[in-house]
């Protein structure tokens, strides 16, 4: 098969290293637009159920990754000046720049014989016309998906807070939540690292807020000292990191949540944020493209024509991206209603914070909620111990029986 990706990113050059792993005489290249080493961003997340995953579906680039990766098991919170939390075990998190993924990756679809061509930018599918399969990978903005944008059903809502993401030289041993109140409003961070020398630090806060405190007529330059008075206490007196931009101003957006009703047409199908967009908050658009790039190759392999794979990955992956993205629209809007939590008690806040993505706590009094989640642990501990007695009884009997 002759395949074409469109876009170089982790979910393309994923797929094309799987398509290789089943049959090396697949001819892929990979077209990316931008230089190599350029790239947006600077760390992306995944946790620890991932790394079977990784490790299953291709061991040398599953060691790259690992081995470059931070990691962490502990949350912190910063709730103004009214406490700081520590939450300890649980699943365990990892931060990989994003830049040194896109090289592991590139290196290992090199080493495996796909042709990956950078400053090589593909306007639509009839440049490729010999291509057998055409994979668009080429992000939220996808020319090749904007092109048939009523065949797919596209559809992009954003959310209401504006964010920017920057880089920062502080490097976070855990990841950190940090809510700051001003004469305008609450502002907070997301923070975490992704490398010895760098982590990822993500503020977010309200229009008003973002209006009131000057962001929306500062430049990056301004808005960067601003930002890092207000988050000193997290930064410790690290600088933060934006993006060079010719005219000097800052980088705030408002997060695109993209769906699709169909995922190909003809031989043209869709790949990660191409498909769809998760909210930043849940940490898991790149782990959901790798999941597309196996589920794609997967159904490729079944032999049941082009056709019938393509409409076999779109029913497959439309599940359980759908559940992603509810769980993110869930934990966007609970920062988007943060006044109906964070005057809570500062344990109560750390504790729906934990929850946010609960189906049922926007429609709950928010100290109500708190009681029936702690009264749930409660019985969840009951259960647990009675269980574990449970089971010791048990092994005692059959141990007294067997002699």
């Amino acid at each position: 098969m002759k395949v074409a990706c469109v876009g170089g990113g982790p979910g393309s050059l994923y797929f094309s290293i799987l398509m290789k792993q089943v049959d090396p005489s697949h001819d892929i290249t990979v077209y990316e637009r931008n230089p190599a080493g350029s790239t947006y961003g600077w760390g992306v997340t995944f946790w620890d159920e991932l790394i079977d995953a990784l490790h299953a579906a291709d061991t040398d680039s599953a060691t790259a990754i690992i081995e470059s990766s931070v990691r962490w098991d502990k949350w912190i919170t910063h709730v103004q000046d009214r406490m700081t939390a520590t939450m300890e075990g649980g699943d365990e998190g990892f931060g990989v720049g994003r830049r040194r993924l896109l090289d592991i990756l590139t290196e290992r679809a090199r080493s495996l014989g796909v042709r990956v061509e950078f400053e090589h930018e593909i306007a639509g599918e009839e440049e490729l016309t010999g291509a057998d399969l055409v994979v668009a990978g080429d992000g939220v903005n996808s020319g090749l998906r904007e092109r048939h944008a009523d065949h797919f059903g596209s559809k992009v809502v954003f959310g209401r807070n504006p964010y920017i993401w920057l880089g920062t030289t502080k490097v976070f041993d855990a990841f950190v939540f940090s809510f700051v109140e001003t004469t305008h409003g609450w502002i907070w961070c997301y923070g975490y690292g992704f490398s010895e020398e760098h982590s990822t630090c993500v503020i977010e806060c309200s229009p008003a807020t973002w209006k009131g405190l000057g962001f929306d007529r500062a430049n990056e330059g301004d808005s960067l000292r601003l930002l890092e008075k207000l988050f000193a206490h997290v930064l410790d007196g690290h600088p933060l990191i934006g993006r060079d931009h010719a005219d000097g101003s800052a980088h705030w957006l408002n997060f695109p949540t993209l769906t699709n009703q169909r995922w190909y047409r003809g031989n043209l199908v869709l790949l990660g944020d191409a498909a769809h967009t998760t909210h930043y908050s849940i940490g898991a658009g790149t782990v959901l493209a790798l999941g597309d790039a196996a589920a794609l190759v997967e159904a490729l392999r079944g032999g049941t024509g082009l056709e019938s794979a393509l409409a076999c990955y779109e029913r497959q992956r439309k599940a359980p991206i759908r559940s992603s993205q509810k769980a993110a629209l869930r934990s966007a809007e609970w920062f988007e209603h943060l006044p109906r939590y964070i005057n809570l008690p500062p344990r109560h806040v750390v504790a729906l914070l934990g929850r946010r993505h609960s189906v049922l706590m926007p429609h709950v009094p928010p100290r109500l909620y708190y009681r029936l989640d702690q009264a749930v642990d409660q019985l969840a501990g009951v259960s647990r111990l009675a269980y574990r007695v449970y089971a010791k009884v048990t092994r005692r009997k059959d141990a007294e029986a067997s002699h």
